[in-house]
């Protein structure tokens, strides 16, 4: 009885020694299949609203924030496939930009300045410290990976 207990821990760790590469074969595939995802989502979305500006024959700032927003996604699943990485700075930089694009929007439409426009420029504050904080942080405190795509 006493050699069996001992040969059950040593069959465990083979079947799960067999079964792992299977797992990390069927997450890093999901991961890929994921950013494929999102990369053509992007890709399309930004095709789609360019399409719409060249339709109405014009591109306000709305719509051109609205290219660099896509722009910065595409560029967060590029190195996000390539470093295996989120770069945190590129979505904080993708919150600034639609802030901005609805702070513009917000006053298109209202006439007057009221506490929105200042909660929407506090916001964009916030986020700019956030990203200058986390600059200041990779800078100071490098990590030993770092290949300039910290944050």
């Amino acid at each position: 009885m006493k050699d069996m207990d001992m040969d059950e821990p040593k069959a465990v760790r083979r079947m799960l020694d067999r079964i792992d590469p299977i797992g990390y074969l069927l997450t890093e595939g999901f991961h890929l299949l994921g950013l494929f995802a999102i990369g053509g989502a992007t890709v399309w979305a930004a095709a789609k609203a360019f399409l719409e500006m060249a339709t109405k024959g014009h591109a306000t700032i709305e719509d051109l924030l609205l290219l660099f927003i896509y722009l910065e996604i595409g560029s967060m699943v590029g190195i996000y496939f390539r470093t295996n990485h989120m770069p945190v700075r590129f979505l904080l930089y993708v919150g600034i930009t639609a802030l901005t694009r609805h702070m513009i929007g917000y006053v298109q439409t209202e006439s007057l300045p009221d506490v929105g426009i200042l909660i929407l420029a506090g916001a964009t504050l916030i986020l700019s410290l956030a990203v200058l904080t986390i600059r200041y942080a990779s800078a100071r405190f490098p990590s030993k990976a770092s290949d300039g795509m910290d944050g």
